[in-house]
């Protein structure tokens, strides 16, 4: 598992308690930089561990293959939950967050009732380990392209 971590700089304040407005802009480039592309890269590696997991569990009797979905786990950071100040507000608006899993369904049932296809699952696994090294390399660019940017080069 890879970890970003940075580096919070506090904006300077002028004499007259102003911000400094190109600091300011500065933080907001560094916090908007990388945009969808983290959170994307958490979605991937919790695909990852997903296949991972059927894939040990391939030889237990009645597991369920579950499967993330990619889509409804990004589309989840864009949405706003109402929050209410008392368990009975707004009882019938609220609704669950979606945290994607969702159990897969075979293309040939077994008797044990594992539904864990092997050879579906590594391929997957393949094309989900393809996919997080893309968005680890836009990432990568990405953070290359600041570093640029910030010495002037």
């Amino acid at each position: 598992m890879i970890t970003l971590s940075f580096c919070v700089f506090q904006p300077k304040r002028r004499e007259n308690g102003e911000l400094n407005k190109a600091k300011e802009g500065m933080m907001d480039l560094l916090t908007n930089a990388f945009g969808i592309h983290e959170r994307a890269l958490g979605v991937r590696s919790q695909r990852m561990e997903v296949l991972a997991r059927n894939i040990a569990n391939a030889d237990t009797p009645n597991y369920k293959a579950e499967e993330l979905d990619f889509k409804a786990m990004l589309k989840e950071t864009q949405r706003e939950y109402i929050a209410a100040t008392h368990e009975k507000h707004f009882a019938a608006l609220q609704e669950q967050p979606d945290n994607g899993m969702r159990y897969r369904v075979p293309f040939n049932s077994s008797f044990d009732g594992n539904t864990v296809e092997i050879n579906v699952e590594q391929a997957n696994f393949g094309k989900a380990a393809a996919d997080y090294q893309t968005t680890l390399s836009f990432l990568e660019n990405r953070i290359s392209g600041l570093r640029k940017a910030i010495k002037g080069e």
